[in-house]
């Protein structure tokens, strides 16, 4: 009896342990996987294909009228493909929120008719701000946003953004833009943070938390979609949708860091580049999207393609004989959704090959399983259209004015002879050029329209360049004539005889209105026309600000010499013209700083981290031989002038001698010598002396905008370590390497080194 007592006993300990692991196990498993896993065991394989396949909103839309929906169409869409997804915009463009809401009702009255009633995901490109929606808050293009060099004002600047997208009932966006570009005349340069990795990746997180917080079921929050990975921006010829050739060491090294940092921070979505790298189209890459993506990186999300880039494979790529093959080659290669976007190829191929048994049925759940759970994570389930009566702050006062900052601080004063700048109100002013009276020329592309060719019509209720003087000084100060558009001149022999009457010239000068292949160039030189303008106003010897609105930076050494200061606006928004004005008259002290190189010659493209053999020394040249400066950018990565002047001293480290795994805390003394309070980009940038793969000039590691008031005297600290001296070797391996290293902060610099492991 004794014997049977303590077996009981233990026994039901052993049970009571089990239970308790079980319980303890159902706690802390994720009731989002066990949701996606029930739904999907119900679905069939139809609904999960729909799952995968994205159309375009005006593929449902009824012929002869624009921006209604046809019955019928959404009818054969959601019950016979069962499409999980749509994006885009209703004819004829950016719709008021209660629009949007009117459309994703439509199209739920629709999905809840079906048998799973499984919520469409809505995806939109919301840019610079809800930027597809009547009355939303628009700011600086990404390229502006970089500008800045303050990630905080990026992040509350994109948390607008996402609860204006979700106030227009859109709970997904394609942004941010993690793309590198390698030529500034690539015609998506403006959608992305620039030419450094650093930079690029620092801004890319600041989005992504800005849209997602910390839970993106939120009713303020919206799936993030990275994109387009990976080597995008790294064109041979500079042109959009055209072959990129990056070994492997190099995408490593400079692209990939950008897209793990914002995969570190959750990112839901990514979408794939449009083009193709060392032969291999991305979209049809299983070792860039599932080996190096889902695998090595661990991404979690759903992967997205591009506009029609399966159909690409096909058509343009010519690595697919047949549809069929492009949709069998993708799939396999990763991809979980096809913006197809408009007609039902995707599915069909794909029903085919998973019957054919091409596609493994792994490979189906594996994606939508992805899909499910973002829709879960977004509540969409529960809440899958927002209603805009919930969102009074939408287009408040408060968020115009965060755009109205943002611009202020991206505006970068690159040229300021002789303190030309800021200039008083008292005097007389000519406007001209082709960018001083649109709003196409502040906002760019994917503003209201694709192309932003209605940004006049969407935001007639805002300044453009010349409506802000004439708002700033008076009509009777403010002389106007273009001179010239973009393209043709119209009457510079009018702009020059105003000029002759006024104190100041304010010489507005930039590029068009454009996005993706429309906006590919053929010379990085500013457009003849304007070249005509400056060069006639220069003869004049009066004093001229030249004021630059451009997605890149188009050459302009032609008459730079004759600007006595020049301010690059880039894309500032809606607000933009409000805020170059501000600086003008010095009501705001600019703090912007370049996000890249801007070329003096179109042949001369270097970035600011080349390496030493781009940029040849004096002590290296032969006196008997003239030589041209290989490295004479008209202005450098992180230039940007101020009103006031600052002073750096006392660079020091906590420790000069190094092992693999110690970190430096490095500080150094920064101030304001001027007499106005202004703010300072601290760059902190590090040199590899001497290492295996040849190093780089310097590499931007950390930066920290300050404020000062004048006289006021900072100490900055930074921490890095030795990750921050790693670079991918030979063997596509990230390393770091014994020997010594540079610090370089403003004009000062200072040696550490990394002692060898014994």
């Amino acid at each position: 009896m004794k014997i049977s007592a303590i077996v009981t006993m233990l026994l039901s300990v052993v049970l009571l342990s089990s239970c308790s692991f079980k319980k303890q196990e159902i706690e802390t498993s994720d009731p989002i996987d066990a949701k996606v896993a029930a739904l999907l065991s119900s679905m069939t394989l139809e609904e999960k294909i729909g799952q995968m396949t994205q159309i375009t909103v005006t593929a449902l839309e009824q012929d002869g009228k624009p921006g209604v929906l046809d019955k019928n169409k959404l009818k054969k869409a959601i019950h016979k493909y069962k499409i999980g997804s749509i994006l885009n915009v209703p004819n004829p463009g950016a719709p008021s929120p209660e629009r949007w809401n009117e459309v994703l009702n439509e199209i739920l009255e629709e999905t809840n008719q079906t048998d799973k009633k499984i919520p469409i995901i809505y995806g939109i490109d919301a840019i610079h701000g809800a930027s597809y929606t009547a009355g939303a808050v628009l700011f600086p293009q990404q390229i502006g946003m970089a500008a800045t060099w303050d990630s905080e004002l990026v992040k509350k600047c994109t948390a607008i953004s996402a609860y204006e997208t979700r106030a227009s009932s859109i709970p997904w966006v394609f942004s941010p833009d993690l793309d590198l570009p390698r030529n500034p005349a690539w015609s998506r340069l403006w959608e992305s943070f620039g030419e450094d990795t650093y930079l690029s990746s620092q801004m890319g997180v600041a989005m992504v938390e800005g849209f997602q917080g910390d839970d993106i079921g939120e009713s303020d929050k919206v799936a993030a979609c990275i994109k387009h990975y990976i080597g995008y921006g790294s064109t041979t010829t500079g042109k959009d949708r055209t072959p990129s050739i990056i070994p492997e060491r190099i995408l490593r090294q400079y692209d990939l860091p950008i897209y793990e940092k914002s995969i570190e921070a959750d990112a839901k979505s990514i979408m794939i580049s449009s083009g193709e790298i060392n032969g291999v189209p991305v979209h049809a890459s299983k070792k860039i999207i599932n080996d190096l993506l889902k695998e090595e990186l661990g991404f979690k999300g759903f992967v997205v393609t591009d506009w029609q880039d399966i159909i690409y494979l096909h058509t343009r790529h010519k690595i697919a004989s047949t549809m069929r093959e492009a949709v069998k080659k993708s799939v396999l290669a990763g991809i979980d959704m096809s913006m197809v976007p408009d007609n039902y190829t995707f599915f069909e191929d794909l029903l085919s090959l998973v019957n054919d048994g091409e596609v493994p049925m792994s490979r189906i759940d594996d994606a939508v399983s992805r899909i499910l759970r973002v829709k879960y994570e977004l509540d969409l389930f529960r809440t899958p259209v927002t209603d805009p009566k919930d969102y009074p702050d939408f287009g408040s006062s408060s968020s115009i004015a965060m755009s109205y900052i943002a611009a202020s601080e991206s505006i970068t004063l690159l040229k300021n002879t002789d303190k030309t700048l800021p200039i008083s109100k008292e005097s007389k002013v000519l406007i001209t050029g082709p960018t001083a009276n649109s709003m196409k020329y502040l906002n760019g592309g994917w503003s209201y329209t694709w192309q932003g060719e209605k940004s006049d019509q969407y935001a007639k209720d805002k300044f453009t360049i010349l409506e802000a003087f004439q708002s700033k000084i008076g009509k009777q100060n403010v002389e106007y004539a273009p001179g010239v558009s973009i393209f043709e001149e119209i009457d510079i022999a009018k702009s020059v005889s105003l000029a002759k009457n006024v104190d100041y010239i304010v010489l507005c000068l930039g590029e068009h209105n454009y996005t993706e292949t429309p906006g590919d160039i053929n010379d990085l030189l500013i457009t003849e026309p304007q070249v005509k303008l400056a060069k006639a106003l220069m003869d004049l010897n009066k004093p001229i600000i030249l004021v630059l609105n451009e997605g890149r930076p188009r050459i302009i050494s032609q008459f730079e010499k004759g600007m006595d200061a020049v301010l690059q606006c880039y894309l500032p928004g809606n607000e933009g013209a409000r805020a170059l004005v501000d600086i003008v008259y010095g009501g705001v002290n600019p703090s912007g700083k370049l996000p890249y190189n801007y070329p003096r010659y179109a042949n001369s493209l270097q970035k600011y981290n080349r390496k030493y053999t781009e940029s040849l020394g004096d002590e290296e040249q032969n006196d008997d031989a003239d030589y041209q400066k290989s490295y004479s950018p008209q202005y450098e990565f992180g230039h940007g002038l101020s009103y006031t002047t600052f002073g750096y001293k006392n660079l020091n480290f906590d420790k000069v001698f190094i092992k693999k795994g110690d970190a430096i805390n490095v500080t150094v003394e920064v101030q304001n010598t001027g007499t106005r309070t202004g703010k300072e980009v601290v760059q902190l940038y590090i040199k590899d002396l001497y290492a295996s793969i040849t190093p780089e000039v310097k590499t931007l590691k950390r930066f920290k905008k300050i404020e000062l008031q004048p006289g006021e005297n900072k100490k900055v600290s930074f921490t890095i370590d030795t990750d921050d001296l790693k670079f991918v070797n030979e063997d596509n391996k990230w390393v770091v390497e014994y020997g010594e290293f540079e610090i370089i902060i403003g004009n000062l610099n200072k040696k550490f080194a990394l002692e060898k492991e014994l």
